[in-house]
């Protein structure tokens, strides 16, 4: 095999480069005046149930938008009052149920704002029927400069303010308020659009008291999020629907794994604990009568009133048990990554448990335990998730690793009633390396859910070796020796992994799960059905063959952090063979945004868009996914488009080149080089993606099977390249010293 390779140099960057001009219309496209009309009464409706609406101070009013927009389509000046941005008034996001699906964007502002827009609309309407008979197309709004006395009539400002307000327009079906009664059907855990962080009056308990909600029938989460005592519903349901943004079911029952005694129990022998690396497990209680128990530093932290069973112990003790010594009583997994220590701290019971108070833990356990990098989380609720919007569970996990430098691995959920298809929270959640189940021969297990995420983001990420019917995995408990199936116990195989790359060979976070990933894919496109089982495929067992490549191919990585929006290098020196390069590639890139839950669909709030390929003789890269977003073109390259086969705002992307018989050597261009280049956008504008770290696993698969990693490798040290193999034994070594305890005389 070939060894991994580090590649060190330097990447430029540069900021994006102003586009100029003003906002247009579509080649071909027009706004009637019509339309104006029909959205200036959609307002005018609004001012009136405003007006006689007062639980909050201020308005919510949605944007029915025609097709799911990107950033560049919003509206900009409608819903603002002066010259700031409507972005800034967003609180809401999601999708239509309709296909295709629709954007719709709720904005809250003050009631006054509606009233500025609806006259700003009459004005629009007066220009296009005195000016334009009514219609307006792009080469209209160019022409606006014949009309400045019509404009200046009318009382609008300026022209540029006059075409921003028809091009607003143009992408907006109507203007509305939603009402998400519907959502409330038993649930009891609600959020509230943020409206208290324009307007402190409408703090969650004012809200709750103008309702007539007594401050005892609810329990507070966050400054948006409450659960609320079942009678109390229907005051919220009848009085203010509109205030609703979220509903979720508390996570009080969790999927737990089938595991059942196995008749023939035997005895493990092991030494005790050194210098191993530790990893975190939240889960159910830990048995200490096993074998193992040196090695697992446990803690109970369920209330002192809760009555503890012997089945409360089952489920923690058997994930733990895999992370510590799972090769010894399942030698066909033996991925080769030792033992490791298990800090073990079991938070739930077998069955109903406090979804707050869930949450709360996990929060001060992290936040508690900073030395741990790695964690394991093999909860997850029996139901499905939302479409439209993240699990409070899930979020909760999000903002911890964005914020500590830190992975979750979370299984994938278990299917326990054949109408539950989706996954299951926090399995939702977009940072963390979900895992799947699937059989020994490859197939789906028959307890797997399925993603996508919000409809989109590719969850699960991986699969793993699970268990199913007749080839369970063997786990151990207090009891003794325990066969088992679920998605529980395919995550600490994966775990195990991600804390020997992290740990013991000092990888970073966003490369361990890169190698993760590109150690899953392979050379040909997974069915899209498939994926959404499997996610980008099946981890090799050795870890080996998760780190080092195939003698025909070369495998490197580049990290660093992205502060501007192009992070590039043009200096990438792939071989090249009878003035061709004999190679296809592929490339994944993994990077831990910041996410915004009440934004609903639009939750990522930093996008990093990966071009990798050679450099063509107009200095651009060609990418091997022919990824063309960077270059404008709206009209050819769709947000929908962009989100389903380029993965726009998902924060992990693999692009790859198929290998197929009869493949032919690539085209050399005069440069003769290849080229990166790491796209950042910001979603709201806040630079939330300014100094986000990134990690990109890059392969390039000689197509006549001829090991060139020696040439590359030559090749980058005359480019500046700092190319280094990562030696697995050398890195176990210094990680062995390293944890070395040493004695003074």
């Amino acid at each position: 095999m070939n060894s991994l390779i580090q590649l060190k140099g330097h990447l430029s960057e540069r900021r994006n480069p102003s586009s100029g001009g003003s906002a247009s219309l579509p080649v071909g496209r027009s706004v009637n005046v019509d339309h104006i009309k029909g959205l200036k009464n959609n307002l005018e409706t609004l001012y009136g149930f405003w007006e006689k609406n007062t639980i909050i101070d201020g308005a919510l009013v949605s944007v029915f938008y025609n097709r799911v927009v990107p950033k560049s389509k919003r509206i900009k000046i409608l819903l603002s009052k002066n010259n700031e941005e409507s972005n800034n008034s967003i609180v809401g996001a999601k999708f239509t149920d309709t296909e295709p699906p629709k954007h719709i964007i709720t904005h809250f502002i003050d009631i006054e704002t509606i009233k500025i827009n609806i006259i700003r609309l009459e004005k629009a309407i007066v220009i296009l029927d005195k000016c334009y008979n009514g219609i307006i197309d792009n080469d209209g709004l160019k022409m606006l400069d014949n009309f400045k006395a019509e404009i200046e009539q009318v009382g609008i400002s300026s022209k540029s303010l006059l075409n921003d307000i028809i091009v607003d327009t143009f992408c907006v079906e109507k203007f509305d308020v939603l009402n998400n009664s519907d959502l409330l059907q038993d649930q009891n855990i609600i959020t509230i659009y943020d409206t208290a962080k324009y307007n402190n009056s409408n703090s969650i308990e004012k809200i709750m008291e103008k309702l007539g909600i007594d401050y005892s029938s609810f329990n507070k989460l966050d400054d948006t999020t409450i659960r609320i005592n079942p009678k109390d519903l229907p005051k919220l349901k009848s009085n203010a629907p509109y205030l609703i943004a979220m509903v979720t079911n508390d996570l009080s029952e969790y999927t737990l794994d089938n595991i059942e005694l196995d008749k023939t129990n035997k005895t493990f022998n092991i030494p005790m604990p050194n210098n191993e690396p530790i990893i975190g497990v939240i889960d159910t209680l830990f048995d200490k009568n096993v074998y193992f128990a040196n090695w697992v530093k446990d803690f109970n932290l369920l209330d002192e009133s809760i009555e503890i069973e012997s089945k409360d112990y089952i489920h923690g003790t058997a994930v733990t048990s895999i992370i510590v010594d799972g090769p010894s009583f399942n030698p066909t997994l033996d991925d080769g990554c030792g033992r490791f220590r298990v800090r073990h701290f079991g938070i739930a019971k077998h069955g109903v448990n406090n979804s707050f108070t869930i949450m709360r833990h996990i929060k001060n356990i992290v936040e508690s335990n900073t030395d741990i990098k790695v964690w394991n989380l093999s909860l997850g609720s029996v139901l499905e998730i939302n479409p439209n919007f993240i699990s409070h569970e899930a979020a909760l996990l999000d903002e911890l690793q964005f914020k500590n430098n830190i992975i979750f691995i979370v299984a994938g959920t278990n299917k326990e009633k054949e109408d539950v298809i989706k996954i299951g929270a926090p399995a939702d959640s977009i940072n963390s390396l979900v895992v799947n189940s699937v059989k020994f021969n490859g197939e789906i297990a028959s307890y797997s859910r399925k993603g996508k995420v919000l409809s989109f983001f590719n969850k699960p990420d991986i699969c793993y070796y699970g268990g199913d019917k007749n080839e369970e995995i063997r786990t151990c408990i207090g009891t003794g020796e325990h066969l088992g199936s679920g998605t529980s116990l395919a995550a600490p195989w994966i775990t195990r992994k991600v804390a020997y790359l992290i740990e013991k060979l000092g990888l970073t976070r966003e490369i361990a799960k890169a190698l993760i990933i590109d150690s899953a894919t392979k050379w040909e496109q997974i069915d899209d059905l498939k994926s959404e089982y499997v996610g980008f495929g099946k981890v090799p067992i050795k870890i080996d063959e998760v780190i080092n490549s195939a003698t025909d191919e070369i495998k490197f990585y580049i990290e660093d952090v992205s502060n501007m929006y192009d992070t590039y290098t043009h200096n990438i020196p792939v071989p090249i063979y009878q003035d061709k390069y004999p190679f296809i590639a592929k490339a994944t890139i993994c990077y831990f945004p910041k996410c915004s839950r009440n934004q609903g669909v639009d939750y990522t709030n930093t996008e990093l868009d990966i071009y990798f390929g050679r450099i063509d003789d107009k200095g651009k890269i060609k990418s091997i996914n022919e990824n063309n977003q960077s270059e404008g073109l709206e009209g050819h390259t769709t947000e929908k488009s962009a989100r389903e086969f380029y993965r726009k705002w998902d924060n992990v992307k693999h692009i790859t080149q198929t290998f197929k018989d009869n493949l032919q050597s690539k085209k050399k261009y005069d440069n003769r080089l290849w080229g990166l280049s790491i796209k950042s956008k910001d979603r709201l504008g806040k630079r939330d993606g300014e100094g986000i770290k990134f990690g990109v696993v890059i392969t390039l698969k000689e197509i006549n099977g001829v090991n060139r990693i020696d040439e590359f490798i030559n090749q980058c040290s005359l480019r500046a390249w700092l190319a280094n193999k990562i030696d697995v034994d050398n890195k176990i070594e210094i990680y062995n010293k390293a944890e070395e305890e040493v004695e003074f005389n």
